[in-house]
């Protein structure tokens, strides 16, 4: 086996055990839009079912989003052979945005929404998945744009 499908593949499947043991916690520690604040008027925990997508577009339309989960993680494997295995930063950008779309896939065909918590107050609610597709899509816009 090939190092890059060790690489992203394990990144994913960190990411997703994270994500999703997050979520676990949040979700038998809190009661539904309980906050909890970690640091006064700047960071809170704050429980959430996200019926859309991120900044809260496509609300209600789970079967949406779970096509465009799917779109994006075709996409990943119909790429993935263009990596190559010295290309560790790539990997592991792949990888984040694998972890992170899968983490949020799980929650839409087992809850019908996305679970989130992490709250900055001036930030739209988020979780541990969505932190991790954004860092590895713009990961993934520098890296290959410096390629160029």
């Amino acid at each position: 086996m090939k190092n890059k499908y060790i690489m992203v593949f394990s990144t994913a499947l960190i990411i997703i055990l994270f994500d999703q043991i997050t979520k676990f916690l949040i979700r038998i520690n809190f009661q539904l839009n309980e906050t909890f604040p970690i640091i006064k008027n700047i960071f809170r925990l704050t429980y959430i079912h996200n019926f859309g997508a991120g900044f809260g577009i496509l609300q209600q339309q789970k079967w949406i989003l779970i096509f465009i989960s799917l779109i994006v993680i075709g996409v990943i494997f119909y790429y993935f052979d263009r990596i190559k295995d010295k290309e560790i930063l790539l990997q592991v950008l792949v990888g984040f945005v694998l972890g992170g779309t899968i983490g949020n896939l799980i929650d839409r065909i087992i809850y019908g929404f996305v679970i989130d918590f992490i709250d900055f107050r001036i930030w739209p609610i988020f979780n541990v998945a969505d932190s991790f597709v954004t860092i590895g899509v713009i990961g993934l816009i520098i890296y290959l744009w410096g390629k160029e």
